[in-house]
């Protein structure tokens, strides 16, 4: 079998969270959809952008992705 340039893609299977946030919390995220409304003319549920912002900020955490990275290839 020869080896593809695009590997096996991984799990996309969705996985359901249920949280509990503050009110304050709650009327962040609604400004924020608010303005993302504003700023690209398309609506978008809140519940469609939160893992959007989670992986945006995992994604940014430059100290998270090294420790990550690390212990994935069994660095500690």
């Amino acid at each position: 079998m020869a080896d593809l340039k695009l590997g096996k893609l991984p799990d996309r299977t969705p996985v359901k969270l249920t949280i509990t946030i503050t009110p304050d919390l709650q009327a962040a995220l609604q400004a924020y959809a608010a303005v993302y409304v504003a700023t690209y003319g398309v609506e978008e549920p809140v519940a469609d952008l939160v893992p959007a912002m989670l992986a945006a900020f995992l994604e940014s955490d430059r100290v998270f992705m090294r420790e990550r990275d690390a212990q994935a290839r069994g660095v500690r």
